[in-house]
């Protein structure tokens, strides 16, 4: 009876969540109240205060239920490996290809970017989530350092920096893909972006020579003295 009475609880409040995930991505979250989420939830407003504090614990719950982009890439990150570089592109080609695939994902990730202000109630929420970026950018940045200390990357490339760039990029990646789908083919051309973006750290590594190779125009002008 105690385990089938926590099953019933259990299955509540997934049901609650559903439905905040369902209506706060129809309406905002804003827009959408706790009435709203019991109606759509098929269950009594005292049912989810039985739950959930406020609308504030119901959304990190809800967001909680997924593994958001620069959580994963944190996660997949292994700052002593002994191929960091190929690690870190497994992270962000995963990172971009599952949230290509996953419906969930692509859902939480538009309300948390897109449909919620971080003011009065929410501002903790905001603040969650902002860690959850400094900690991928502080992951991948150790990792860029292990690709710089074993000859992967220049020793001249900021390594913060890189990592910021790769955070900005997944996320405005994923930002605009939700937003238009004709954007990107993000699940095919994953690996190509990651690829074009880590090739491009490494350009420092051009030898001397090829770097201070003229320009054809600089060559064709000199030829005309």
């Amino acid at each position: 009876m105690v385990r089938r009475t926590r099953d019933e609880a259990a299955e509540t409040r997934n049901s609650i969540l559903d439905a905040a995930e369902r209506i706060f991505s129809e309406r905002g979250v804003s827009h959408t109240s706790l009435e709203d989420i019991a109606k759509a939830a098929g269950v009594t407003r005292g049912a989810i205060y039985w739950h959930f504090r406020n609308k504030s614990e119901l959304f990190t719950a809800m967001v909680g239920r997924v593994t958001l982009p620069p959580e994963e890439m944190a996660e997949r990150s292994d700052e002593s490996s002994d191929d960091p570089l190929a690690l870190l592109k497994a992270a962000a080609v995963g990172a971009l290809k599952r949230t290509a695939t996953d419906p969930q994902r692509q859902r939480v990730f538009d309300i948390v970017t897109h449909k919620c202000e971080y003011v009065e109630d929410m501002a903790s929420v905001k603040t969650r989530l902002n860690e959850i970026k400094r900690n991928c950018v502080e992951c991948t940045e150790k990792a860029i350092r292990n690709a710089i200390k074993r000859g992967q990357l220049p020793k001249s490339l900021d390594a913060k920096l890189a990592a910021i760039g790769l955070d900005a990029m997944i996320f405005g990646l994923i930002s605009n893909w939700l937003a238009d789908r004709n954007y990107v083919k993000l699940e095919r051309d994953a690996e190509a972006l990651i690829d074009r973006y880590l090739s491009c750290l490494g350009a420092g590594q051009m030898p001397k020579a090829r770097m201070m190779r003229k320009s054809p125009a600089k060559r064709s002008a000199k030829s005309l003295h």
